[in-house]
């Protein structure tokens, strides 16, 4: 399964790149990678054998994108919890580039009042009524919120499980809403993913920045910054195919400079 994890993903971003398909996939897509041990592990049917291959997703799938690929799950979680804070971190730094600032000093000090709170949402709730704490949260959380429909390992879930004794319960129930800054409301995270497609723009922005700093080894100028909206500009033009982004990138000025 550890294997197969990681083939999805480079599989994946292959397909695109070969295909010359958008990167709009990056955020949501109507197939994945499986073999018959993933397709087990995802809840999907009639995969036998264990080459990976393309499958078309179902309408009610809840997968689609790299944020449901249980290798990116996986990295996000201590592998036997999940923490909406190192979840939402990673969707903010990785898909939008506005990581979270570092806590201030003075709330290391400073702990909520968190007795008889039971859920990951409440423990959070009480955080966030820490005045230095809000500002991030209210950033940070909705995204990983969403993502509490996954399991530390990838599993789609309604229900959290508990180990009571000997005993492995499932009683507390998974609450994927939340509102962004911005004020929009979802109440899972296929909604979630919606709002994320409306910001294609920033988020596949972001990545072709990102490429441009992968490929030449230095970070991204000010004196860059109007080429780099020019690539993004004319990717766009096209639907933000992949392998059209990168060469656009092999042809800019910044990656023949550096």
């Amino acid at each position: 399964l550890a294997d197969a994890l990681l083939r999805e993903t480079e599989l994946f971003y292959q397909h695109l790149l070969e295909g010359n398909l958008s990167a709009v996939n990056f955020i949501d897509s109507d197939f994945t990678f499986v073999n018959r041990r993933l397709a087990q592990h995802y809840g999907l049917p009639d995969v036998t054998g264990q080459q990976m291959r393309r499958v078309s997703l179902p309408p009610d799938s809840p997968r689609g994108g790299f944020l449901t690929q249980a290798s990116i799950l996986k990295t996000t979680a201590n592998g036997t919890s999940t923490s909406p804070v190192v979840r939402g971190n990673f969707v903010l730094t990785n898909f939008y580039g506005t990581p979270a600032p570092s806590p201030p000093p003075s709330v290391g000090s400073v702990e909520p009042d968190i007795r008889g709170k039971t859920t990951i949402r409440e423990i959070l709730s009480a955080h966030r009524d820490v005045a230095p704490c809000n500002a991030c949260h209210r950033k940070i959380d909705p995204p990983g919120f969403a993502l509490e429909s996954f399991d530390p390992i990838g599993r789609y879930r309604n229900r959290y499980r508990i180990k009571v004794g000997d005993e492995i319960r499932e009683e507390l129930v998974v609450d994927a809403s939340g509102i962004t800054p911005e004020g929009h409301t979802f109440r899972s995270f296929k909604e979630f993913k919606q709002l994320m497609l409306a910001d294609k723009d920033i988020i596949i922005g972001n990545y072709i920045m990102k490429l441009l700093e992968f490929s030449t080894g230095s970070e991204i100028q000010f004196a860059d910054r109007q080429e780099v909206g020019e690539i993004i500009a004319r990717s766009k033009i096209n639907d933000y195919r992949v392998r059209d982004i990168v060469v656009e990138i092999v042809l800019s000025e910044v990656f023949r400079k550096k």
